[in-house]
């Protein structure tokens, strides 16, 4: 009997082995008979990243940060490939502006994550009083006086 070439992943050693592996193997596609073994490898990470990921927990905002980050993209690179202006990317980036469902879509699409993980309720910050520091009343839309 053959042994297993690749096998459930029980560690983060091996998750990583595997991320690795998969990396390689996308740089050298253009060899025939990969595309089973990408596959493979493919969803067992994706099974590793379901049940012991803490995306499902991030703020999408932060998450996307972390995305950009990884793959070295700027914010003009991601207005590219979102079709919205550099100053909408830095309204979403800064919590001025939410995310729209097409956007999330075209974000899980690039960043091969699942949609849930950017569809997640977050605070943005109100115009009106984006100059106050106090988290508590940052983001409510009612207008603040001062005591005299």
């Amino acid at each position: 009997m053959e042994a297993l070439k690749y096998k459930i992943i029980k560690t983060e050693e091996q998750y990583w082995e595997y991320c690795d592996k998969l990396e390689l193997l996308v740089s050298n596609k253009g060899d025939d008979g990969l595309e089973d073994e990408i596959e493979l490898l493919t969803f067992l990470i994706e099974k590793w990243d379901e049940e012991h990921s803490t995306l499902n927990e991030s703020d999408p905002v932060e998450l996307l940060k972390y995305l950009m980050d990884e793959n070295k993209m700027k914010a003009k690179t991601l207005a590219d490939v979102l079709g919205i202006s550099k100053s909408t990317v830095s309204e979403i980036l800064h919590y001025r502006k939410g995310l729209s469902k097409e956007i999330i879509r075209k974000l899980a699409d690039r960043f091969k994550v699942r949609q849930e993980a950017f569809n997640r309720p977050y605070k943005l910050i109100s115009a009106a009083n984006s100059h106050l520091r106090n988290a508590v009343v940052m983001n409510t839309t009612k207008a603040m006086t001062t005591a005299n």
